[in-house]
C-alpha cells in the first residue's frame, strides 16, 4: 500500500458521515414543516430514518443543535429556489418581480406543507435563544435582500425616489403572510391570484413613467405589455 492510500479510508469514512448527516436533516426538514421546529426531537428524527437515538446523536449532540440545523437547511433552499434565480433578471423591477414570483412559486408548494419561518417565528417569537436567534438571521437576510432589490428599482428609475423603501418591503412581506393565513389556515380559494394582483397594486403606486412591462402578466393582474401605471 502505498503512503498516498492511507487517508483514504478516513475521508471515505467522513463523507459517509457527511451524507448520513444530511439524510437526518432533509427527514427533521420534512417532520419539522409538518409539526414545527419545536415538535423535532432526536426519538422522533431517529424513528422516521430508522436510526438508533444515539446514531443521530452521535451527528448533532443536543436538540437545539437539530433544530439550528434544519433552519439553516431551509435557509439554504430558500436561497436556491428563490433568491439566486431572481439575479439572472435586470436589475430593477424586473429582479423584484422575479423574486416575489419565485416566492409565491415556493409558498403555493408550501399551503400543504407549511413554513418554518412562519411556524418557526410563532413557536419562537418570545423564546430567546440560539434557535429563535438562526430563525432572525435567515429572514432577516431574506428581507434585506428584498429590501435591496426595491432600492435597486428606484436607483434605475422604475420606482419613484421619494417612495418608502422599507413600507414597500412590509407590504410585500405581508403578502405572504396573508397568502399563508388565507389559502392554508382558512383554505380561501383564489388566495395566490389576489396576492399577486397585491403586489402588482405595490409597486404601481410608487411606479415611475419609466416602469418596465411585467412580460408575465395575465388576465386578473395587470395587461400582458403594459407598464404600470405610476400614481401621479
Amino acid at each position: 500500500m502505498s503512503v498516498n492510500a492511507v487517508p483514504a479510508k478516513p475521508a471515505r469514512a467522513a463523507q459517509k458521515g457527511q451524507q448520513t448527516k444530511a439524510v437526518i436533516v432533509d427527514a427533521a426538514l420534512a417532520l419539522a414543516a409538518q409539526i414545527g421546529l419545536e415538535g423535532l426531537s432526536i426519538g422522533a428524527v431517529a424513528e422516521i430514518t430508522k436510526m438508533s437515538k444515539s446514531g443521530v446523536f452521535a451527528h448533532f449532540g443536543s436538540r437545539e443543535e437539530l433544530q439550528i440545523s434544519v433552519v439553516r437547511e431551509y435557509h439554504a433552499r430558500f436561497e436556491q429556489e428563490v433568491f439566486f434565480p431572481a439575479l439572472s433578471a435586470p436589475r430593477g423591477l424586473p429582479r423584484l418581480r422575479a423574486m416575489f414570483a419565485n416566492w409565491m412559486k415556493r409558498t403555493s408548494t408550501e399551503i400543504d406543507s407549511g413554513c418554518i419561518y412562519i411556524s418557526g417565528a410563532s413557536e419562537f417569537d418570545d423564546r430567546p435563544g440560539p434557535v429563535r436567534d438562526a430563525l432572525v438571521e435567515s429572514v432577516s437576510i431574506w428581507q434585506a435582500a428584498v429590501l435591496r432589490a426595491i432600492v435597486q428599482s428606484q436607483t434605475e428609475g422604475h420606482l419613484r425616489a421619494d417612495a418608502d423603501e422599507r413600507q414597500v418591503a412590509f407590504e410585500i412581506h405581508g403578502l405572504i403572510l396573508a397568502l399563508h393565513y388565507e389559502a392554508r389556515f382558512l383554505q380561501v380559494p383564489g388566495s395566490i391570484g389576489r396576492a399577486t394582483v397585491g403586489f402588482n397594486n405595490i409597486l404601481a403606486r410608487s411606479a415611475t413613467p419609466d416602469a418596465p412591462a411585467d412580460p408575465s402578466a395575465d388576465a386578473g393582474t395587470a395587461p400582458a405589455g403594459r407598464r404600470l401605471k405610476p400614481v401621479r
